[in-house]
């Protein structure tokens, strides 16, 4: 009685926060030309569904009572009806093709990706997603902003918890664009309800999607594919901009990657160095290493105190600019400027009591790069 009391207490709380006035059983409407449609389509077969549960259970329950014993009903012994075996085997055959025409006309208008005006490949990687815009030299990665503290329930949660990046996806409102969806590593899934996409990253393969957004807005999505152990923190946030302030961004944009190219080339010091280090390190690394370096056993080992941050520099510059194969250690090299990855190695092997005294230059790093390519 007493685990039963506290039960039905927590339960009445529930259902007084505001959480609980937010839920809703049905599928969001969206916002598109196809999110309507496939919403339209599911309200379509929910009432067939509806339909045939009420005339089936209602015929059922209508011969349960009608033909119960105590009215004297005898069971009659009979097989092979023809005319009964014709009718139940029209009656779905109809309802099947009833089903299916609405829903092969949405199928046909969602694989219809012919005359896209923009074009961006979406990478999946663990735990951040690249997006590299076709013909226009734009390519960035879009990574999970929501503090540690947070994420600790060390601090309150706001309003997009585990929602919200540092770069958005941005697109033009009222344009046809197309994704070209694959993967890095392992497979993922980006997926944003409110333009009912949902494409599966897979590495080596490509899948494609497309949307084409009336009004400007912000809208959130998620990784839908269990793709490793931070799986809930790859966030998908697109920004639908007017077409002017869409040419801007794509100007600003070029700008930004062009100053952030040329920063290769300053010499930063050691306080530079850390300070930036540090932010790349728990936006990029800290997920799996830890925001202590203590890191998460033999899959994610420690930076603090490890034979490669107190060891040779240039063997933990390799490995963090091309990784580890065999590993979950990835490759940050097309991830990360030379800038950011001169300041998380200097980070790490400066941090946490590991006091090596050395600092990595972005020049070293881009030069690094280059040869790679």
């Amino acid at each position: 009685m007493r685990v039963a009391a506290q039960f039905l207490l927590l339960a009445l709380a529930s259902g007084a926060s505001p959480a609980y006035a937010d839920w809703q059983l049905n599928m969001p409407r969206g916002v598109t030309e196809i999110s309507h449609a496939v919403f339209d389509l599911h309200m379509i077969i929910f009432w067939i569904c509806v339909a045939i549960a009420v005339v089936v259970f209602g015929v059922m329950f209508w011969s349960i009572f009608h033909h119960r014993k105590s009215r004297g009903a005898r069971a009659e012994n009979f097989h092979e009806n023809t005319l009964v075996e014709v009718i139940w085997t029209l009656v779905p055959f109809v309802i099947l093709i009833g089903m299916a025409v609405p829903a092969t006309a949405t199928l046909v208008k969602m694989y219809d990706n012919s005359d896209a005006e923009v074009d961006i490949q979406v990478t999946g990687y663990q735990w951040k997603w690249r997006y590299q815009y076709l013909g226009e030299d734009i390519d960035f990665f879009s990574s999970l902003t929501t503090p540690r503290e947070q994420i600790n329930n060390e601090a309150p949660k706001d309003e997009n918890y585990l929602l919200e990046v540092d770069n958005p996806m941005v697109i033009p409102a009222g344009k046809k664009v197309r994704f070209l969806v694959t993967a890095a590593d392992v497979i993922h899934s980006w997926w944003v309800p409110a333009f009912a996409v949902k494409k599966d990253a897979i590495p080596g393969f490509i899948n494609e999607a497309w949307t084409n957004v009336p009004e400007p807005g912000i809208y959130r999505g998620q990784c839908a594919e269990l793709c490793g152990k931070d799986h809930g923190f790859m966030p998908i946030v697109v920004e639908v901009k007017s077409q002017a302030e869409y040419d801007q961004w794509l100007v600003d944009t070029r700008a930004a990657q062009a100053a952030t190219a040329a920063a290769a080339s300053q010499v930063l010091s050691m306080d530079e160095l850390m300070a930036k280090g540090e932010q790349v390190y728990n936006t990029a690394c800290a997920a799996c290493h830890q925001v202590n370096g203590q890191g998460l056993g033999s899959v994610f080992p420690a930076l603090k105190g490890s034979k490669i941050a107190l060891g040779d520099i240039d063997a933990h510059i390799d490995i963090v600019v091309n990784g580890k194969a065999g590993t979950a250690m990835q490759a940050f090299k097309d991830q990360l400027s030379a800038v950011d990855l001169a300041a998380v190695i200097t980070w790490e092997r400066n941090a946490w009591g590991n006091n090596v005294g050395d600092k990595v230059d972005p020049a070293t790093i881009q030069k690094l790069k280059e040869g790679a390519e």
